[in-house]
C-alpha cells in the first residue's frame, strides 16, 4: 500500500469519524441549528444532484437544480426545526434501500447478489454448497438492513432523542462490522479454503457489481 493510499484511506476514515460526531450533535439538538440543517441536508441534496445530472436532457436538469434549490429554501425554517427527523430519513432510507437491493435479488431465477459477486471472484463454476452459502448471506444481509430499519423506526418513535442517535448514528458501523466479522467466521465453517474469497477479493467484486448497475443493463 503506497502512501498516498494511506493518507487517502485516513482521510476517509477522519470523514467518517467528523460525520459520526456531527450528525449525533445535530440529532440531540446541540450547536447551530442553521449548521446542523446543513450537515444533514448536504447528502440528500448531493444524491438529488447526482440523479438530476445523469438526466439525458438538460431541459431537465436546469429546471430540476432550481427548483430543488427553491425547494429546500422554502423548507428550510422547517428543516432547521427537524434536524433528527433528517437524520432519521436518512437511516431509513439508507437501509430500507440496501434491504431492497439484497432482498430483490433473492426473488425469480436469477442468482442472489452475493453469489452474482462470487462468480466475479472466482474463475471456476461454484459449487452447490457455495451457490447455497451465498444466497444465505444475501439474506442475512437482507434481514440485517430491514431489522436495523425497523430498531430505528422504534427508537425514533418511543425513546429519547440521544438514545435514538447513539443507535443510528454511533452503533450502525459496528453493527455492520460485527456482521461481517459474523460472516466471516461462518464462512470459515462451511466453506473449504479454495472456496473463502479474500476481503480485497470482496470489495473489488462489490466495486465491479457496483459499476455495472450503475452502467444500466447494456453492460451485462
Amino acid at each position: 500500500m503506497t502512501a498516498l493510499s494511506v493518507l487517502r484511506n485516513l482521510g476517509v476514515l477522519l470523514l467518517m469519524a467528523a460525520w459520526v460526531v456531527a450528525a449525533h450533535v445535530g440529532s440531540t439538538g446541540w450547536g447551530n441549528a442553521d449548521l446542523n440543517a446543513v450537515v444533514a441536508v448536504l447528502p440528500i441534496a448531493v444524491a438529488a444532484l447526482m440523479a438530476l445530472w445523469r438526466w439525458p436532457q438538460w431541459a431537465v436538469r436546469v429546471p430540476g437544480v432550481l427548483a430543488l434549490v427553491a425547494l429546500v429554501a422554502w423548507l428550510w425554517p422547517q428543516l432547521r426545526h427537524n434536524v433528527p427527523l433528517l437524520y432519521y430519513l436518512q437511516h431509513l432510507g439508507i437501509h430500507v434501500a440496501l434491504g431492497v437491493l439484497f432482498g430483490k435479488s433473492l426473488l425469480g431465477p436469477g442468482d442472489a447478489l452475493i453469489t452474482r459477486m462470487a462468480r466475479r471472484i472466482f474463475a471456476h463454476e461454484l459449487s452447490e454448497r457455495k451457490v447455497r452459502y451465498t444466497r444465505n448471506v444475501t439474506l442475512a444481509w437482507t434481514l440485517f438492513f430491514f431489522v436495523n430499519a425497523l430498531v430505528s423506526t422504534g427508537l425514533f418513535i418511543w425513546a429519547p432523542a440521544a438514545v435514538w442517535s447513539v443507535h443510528a448514528n454511533v452503533l450502525t458501523g459496528p453493527l455492520i462490522a460485527v456482521m461481517f466479522v459474523v460472516e466471516h467466521a461462518w464462512r470459515l465453517c462451511v466453506l473449504p479454503p479454495h472456496e473463502r474469497p479474500g476481503l480485497a477479493d470482496v470489495v473489488r467484486a462489490y466495486r465491479r457489481e457496483s459499476a455495472q448497475r450503475s452502467a444500466g443493463p447494456t453492460a451485462r
